[in-house]
């Protein structure tokens, strides 16, 4: 592999963004699905993994960037900054400034003489298995590389109507392969709700991102929605208003009969039971029924069985104007 930065195209000053932008680039031109019969394009997908997996980690491009490891993350120089000897110079060696170990410089250890791998293990860490080697084959520490990036997500939009999210109805979505699927909507659904498919974003290494599916929930033409609930206008005649019965009212659910009382007032709000939106918890808010008395078109004939009487009824009494 060549150099990393190099390998994705980018400067040393390159940010992690940028690193992350190139790769997917890259991984996208050279993953072996689309390059099946270019044997070239697998090698070059594989050095590109690699140059994004040592970049992509902040120790290990830090320590690159200071030539302590290699563009395949392995030490340049385990000994680096022991000196001559590899111990500092702390052990003298005989002639010609050439240093070396004699039994004379282990003085002080003990009659017992030394274990260099001992030394060896206080220098690196951890314990030696029965072969003197660390546990794990890496007698230097080195971390496990990080898993291959999965591909990225995607990012969907989808409308629906306010009725279907009332009564959370499945919507159908087509998705960036062009596969449908029947979404099932989620209880406490609100405009803006946020759903992740898994699996259902673009191929990477390490598998498919997901899909993340925004929800716009559509306007209504007489229907509004009030938190959990849905409010409603409902025009009645003023005979129904003064005589009361029964009347037909429609709600996301489907039409309902509903009793108004004799001697009802315009603007009156009675409340259906169950009839708006799902919460979190699976219960429904209501529906709130506005009462509009509406005067006949031809007010002749209303005017003529009016004609001589007066309504004395102050109905503004309780503004106090």
């Amino acid at each position: 592999m060549a150099d990393p930065y190099s390998t994705l195209g980018v400067t040393r000053s390159a940010s992690e963004k940028d690193i992350k932008s190139a790769y997917r680039k890259l991984a996208k031109e050279l993953h072996p699905d689309r390059n099946k019969d270019n044997p070239k394009a697998a090698e070059k997908f594989s050095d590109v993994t690699k140059a994004y997996d040592l970049l992509s980690d902040k120790d290990k491009r830090a320590q690159f960037d200071r030539g302590e490891i290699d563009m395949e993350g392995n030490p340049t120089n385990p000994f680096a900054g022991m000196g001559g000897g590899g111990f500092g110079g702390g052990f003298r060696g005989g002639g010609g400034g050439q240093q070396g170990f004699r039994a004379e410089d282990f003085q002080g250890f003990g009659n017992e003489g030394v274990d260099l791998g001992d030394i060896f293990e206080g220098l690196f860490g951890g314990g030696r298995s029965r072969g003197g080697a660390r546990p794990g084959g890496d007698p230097f520490g080195g971390r496990r590389p990080p898993p291959p990036p999965k591909g990225a997500d995607i990012a969907y939009t989808l409308r629906v109507p306010f009725v279907d999210a009332a009564t959370l109805r499945d919507q159908r979505i087509t998705l960036a392969d062009g596969k449908t699927i029947d979404l099932k909507l989620p209880k406490g659904l609100e405009d803006g709700t946020q759903m992740r498919l898994k699996g259902k974003g673009e191929q990477g290494p390490g598998g498919a991102g997901d899909g993340i599916v925004s929800i716009r929930v559509d306007g209504h033409k007489v229907y509004k929605r009030d938190g959990h609930d849905v409010r409603f206008d409902l025009p009645i005649t003023l005979d129904e208003a003064v005589n009361g019965g029964k009347v037909r009212v429609p709600t996301v659910d489907g039409p309902v009969m509903m009793t108004i009382k004799a001697g009802t007032d315009g603007g009156t709000v009675l409340r259906l039971k169950g009839k708006g939106f799902t919460r979190k918890d699976g219960s429904r808010g209501d529906q709130l029924v506005t009462l509009e008395i509406q005067l006949p078109e031809d007010l002749g004939e209303l005017a003529k069985r009016l004609d001589g009487w007066k309504d004395d009824s102050d109905p503004r009494s309780k503004l106090q104007v």
